[in-house]
């Protein structure tokens, strides 16, 4: 039992997207949690064998959501979880992010609907919900509607599917409906877009902006989700740790060099530093890098009866596990550095031609 949630051992739970960490962990604890009988996997590609070695007594489905309707329904499950989505365009661009998460959450959804036995309804959502901009207040909770819609695409679709999921609530209110709203993930084990920055030996920042950042432990985030599965725990949650830090107090932990650049420097290519391999960051980056995000998580901790490690605890063990540590020799920092400094000047040049 816990302060918040009562608890009931699901029967049959389905969960979407295993063939990424998130959804294969989750599915593995399922596997292992005495009291449930199946745990299904939902999803159209084979995880990865590193993933794959972990998933002993989970049933893979190999479809997509635009079956769901009819195959939700026949597995007589009790409970969903829903982490399926993408947060940058990967192949096919934004449209294909737009379809899996947006337009896959609303036909995930519909099958939802039509399965009566459904107790349970987890969904996996973002901070990114509330946008990132200079007219922000100093801590979102949970009812702070954003003052601008978000300009990234991965901010805008999570107010999509939030909206999904509301319609779904008053639809099917016999159903528990919790939505997590994870602040960016770090950790040992984590590989995102910032691990992936933070990993970088040069990293370019925002000339004047020295934003507040705030992470949530990926383990932390997976004992949040299995506790909202095994348990009942009704409503919306920010997930992340305690505390800020500034970006300029992670590089400096990280032991990276900053660059500063202006902002129209940033967009094309994460900094443009392609001698190293970084990846390209969207508005929803570039922007949590301008002006940062601080959430209110005082609901999660007095419902679950659980806190997060804080935010930098949970950032220096990202930076202890040596992810990212390699050494670089001198030359390689300098063409980094010109590389970044290269990109600044073909932007300046682009605008000048137009």
């Amino acid at each position: 039992m816990t302060p918040g949630g009562t608890s009931r051992a699901p029967g049959v739970v389905v969960v979407t997207g295993i063939s990424r960490y998130l959804g294969a962990q989750v599915a593995a604890r399922l596997a292992a949690e005495p009291g449930i009988d199946r745990v299904v996997g939902l999803d159209p590609a084979d995880p990865p064998p590193e993933l794959a070695a972990m998933l002993n007594g989970v049933e893979h489905i190999r479809a997509g959501f635009d079956t769901a309707v009819t195959l939700l329904p026949s597995l007589d499950a009790d409970t969903l979880v829903h982490l399926a989505l993408v947060s940058t365009p990967e192949q096919g661009g934004r449209q294909a992010m737009k379809d899996q998460n947006v337009i896959g959450t609303m036909q995930l959804l519909a099958a939802a609907q039509q399965t009566p036995r459904l107790q349970r309804l987890i969904v996996r959502s973002s901070t990114a919900a509330y946008g990132a901009s200079f007219r922000d207040p100093a801590v979102f909770t949970e009812e702070t509607e954003p003052r601008e819609v978000p300009r990234g695409g991965f901010g805008r679709d999570i107010l999509d599917i939030e909206g999904y999921v509301r319609g779904f609530r008053r639809r099917r209110p016999d159903t528990t409906v919790t939505v997590l709203r994870f602040a960016p993930f770090i950790g040992s084990t984590a590989d995102t877009t910032i691990t992936r920055y933070f990993a970088q030996p040069v990293l370019p920042t925002v000339l004047g902006r020295d934003p507040r950042l705030q992470f949530v432990h990926v383990d932390d985030a997976l004992t949040v989700l299995h506790r909202s599965i095994v348990e009942e725990h009704p409503g919306t949650y920010n997930v992340a740790g305690a505390g800020v830090l500034m970006l300029s107090q992670a590089i400096r932990r990280a032991g990276r060099l900053a660059v500063p650049v202006l902002e129209t420097g940033l967009p094309g290519r994460g900094g443009l530093a392609r001698p190293f391999g970084v990846d390209e960051y969207g508005l929803d980056q570039l922007d949590l890098f301008v002006h940062g995000r601080v959430v209110d998580t005082s609901r999660l901790i007095a419902e679950y009866g659980f806190t997060p490690r804080s935010t930098a605890a949970a950032f220096d063990d990202f930076i202890s596990a040596g992810r990212g540590r390699r050494i670089y020799r001198r030359e390689q920092l300098l063409a980094a550095e010109q590389a970044i400094l290269d990109g600044i000047r073909r932007v300046r040049a682009g605008r000048e031609i137009s």
